[in-house]
């Protein structure tokens, strides 16, 4: 028996719709690649998406057909992104900081067909526009003042939608037509493609506005900082029309000047970002002396946020962490760090204890972690194995791969996917340490053991001894580090993360002082 409710299917175009009825006028800011700041409403943003999908149509797109985008965090990117998914096609957003033959080879493995770029990237597509095989035409996203002259037959945005009327009626699609695609960063081998559905993307919407994950409403001010090319801006595009709520786009602007004058400028209540361009915001505000006045929640991701980060932004200048964790194959979020009824009695060090952790599973994903033989070990904070993860906005393959399949059947036939994480040391829990990463060399006896690599905060000391120590009586004692070494900096990926291959390659012939 079925229930007798409409079936009326999840559909991105949807949120457009329902924010231009409900909150037309609520703003969209940009700090655009031109220089001036751009506003304009929910009411423009899908007028003009819909002249965007009329373009399409008009140059020959069809539903399924791939679009590359090389661009900002701006108002004209999020009218592609709706303008693109909502009449059926696909929209493959291109990490602009791989390397150039990463660019290439995504563009390429994805078949898009025409690719729009912003001026920032206008070069780099000069570079690689003969190594584009599908790519049928590019779309500089400006005006005609501005077009460059080093691409002739590039196509002008502005034009382009000019031309097109504002009366597209958006399609039906069934919910699970493929909306987006965006790519791994490459840390290991060529990137690989996560290809999401309409259906996926509103479900993560909703579980991203709920008052356990970011606690979203249109009473918010949201800058995502997280670039729409990084698992598309974390959801936040979908999140915000569905919820009304006003979002500012940094542009290119992702110092931490241009970035705090937005934040004042626009009193944004909400920002996300990955731990490196918070230390930039956060250097910015010592040095001037600087506070906000309207921000109150900033969401950190893409890599363990160091402690002292935490404890800045809450303790000196009363912005709440939102510690989050997840994965381009996970569309990201999987969890959320918020805080229990439970927990309002415990003292700020133990509520910062909590902080540092990367919070709670949200609903709609289900994890576990399993040991070397496939078992499931004990949900108790205590056993430690290979995290596995499924849900309805989880991959099942990746896009158009040639490799086996990465899911591990369980004994009740259920496929979960490995997300490669195991559970890992607070090496920066350390007053003394900006930044640390964990890497494994080899070992005559154990095979294999933990070398700690570590950042010093500018104008502090520790030493190796120091350091081995703090972590005595934190964790198990076989998890503490046989040696440390310390650098200037740490390698990072495209999207911020930290980049171990390079570590490895750099230091994984280490001899260990218990080797």
């Amino acid at each position: 028996m079925y229930g007798q409710m409409m079936d009326i299917p999840l559909q991105i175009s949807s949120l457009l719709v329902h924010a231009e009825r409900h909150h037309g006028d609520t703003e969209i800011v940009t700090r655009t690649v031109e220089g001036p700041i751009h506003r304009y409403t929910y009411r423009d943003a899908h007028r003009r998406s819909r002249q965007m999908a009329a373009a399409l149509a008009k140059l020959g797109v069809k539903q399924g057909d791939r679009i590359g985008t090389l661009a900002w965090n701006t108002y004209r990117h999020f009218e592609i992104y709706f303008g693109v998914s909502g009449m059926g096609a696909v929209c493959h957003t291109i990490n602009p900081r791989l390397f150039p033959e990463q660019i290439a080879y995504i563009a390429n493995h994805a078949q898009d067909t025409y690719l729009f770029v912003d001026l920032t990237f206008v070069p780099l597509v000069e570079k690689l526009r003969a190594h584009f095989k599908t790519v049928k035409g590019v779309v500089v996203m400006t005006d005609k003042v501005h077009m460059p002259q080093s691409l002739p037959d590039a196509i002008c945005y502005e034009d382009l939608l000019a031309e097109q009327p504002d009366d597209y009626q958006w399609p039906e699609l069934d919910e699970r037509t493929a909306s987006s695609l965006c790519y791994t960063s490459g840390t290991t081998g060529n990137p690989k493609g996560v290809l999401y559905q309409h259906r996926t993307t509103i479900l993560h919407a909703y579980a991203e506005c709920m008052p356990d994950a970011l606690n979203l409403s249109s009473r918010d001010t949201v800058m995502p900082v997280v670039p729409m090319f990084h698992v598309n801006a974390w959801g936040l595009p979908y999140a915000c029309p569905m919820t009304g709520a006003k979002i500012v786009f940094p542009g290119a602007g992702m110092d931490g000047a241009s970035l705090f004058e937005l934040l004042e400028q626009e009193e944004v209540t909400l920002s996300a970002g990955v731990p490196t361009i918070w230390m930039g915001l956060l250097g910015h505000l010592r040095q001037k002396g600087a506070r906000f006045s309207a921000l109150k929640r900033t969401v950190i991701g893409g890599s363990a946020c160091p402690p002292a980060m935490i404890r800045s932004f809450q303790e000196d200048y009363g912005v709440e962490v939102l510690h989050a964790w997840g994965m381009t194959e996970m569309s990201p979020l999987g969890t959320v760090c918020s805080f229990k009824r439970k927990h309002d009695s415990l003292d700020n060090e133990a509520k910062l204890a909590l902080k540092n952790k990367q919070g709670r599973v949200l609903f709609g994903v289900d994890m576990k972690i399993i040991d070397s033989d496939g078992k499931e070990l004990p949900r108790d904070g205590k056993a430690f194995g290979d995290l596995l993860v499924r849900g309805p906005w989880i991959l099942s393959d990746y896009y158009e791969s040639d490799d086996a399949s990465p899911m591990r059947r369980d004994e009740a036939g259920h496929d979960w996917f490995p997300t490669g994480d195991v559970a890992t040391i607070a090496a920066v829990a350390h007053p003394a340490v900006a930044e640390a990463a964990v890497i494994s060399v080899a070992h005559p006896k154990w095979d294999e053991r933990p070398l700690l690599i570590v950042v010093r905060k500018e104008g502090q000391e520790v030493t190796r001894e120091e350091l081995l120590r703090f972590y005595e009586g934190k964790v198990a004692k076989w998890w503490i580090p046989d040696d440390v070494i310390f650098v200037n900096e740490l390698p990072h990926t495209a999207t911020g993360k930290l980049l171990k291959t390079k570590l490895r390659e750099e230091f994984g012939e280490h001899k260990l002082p218990t080797a």
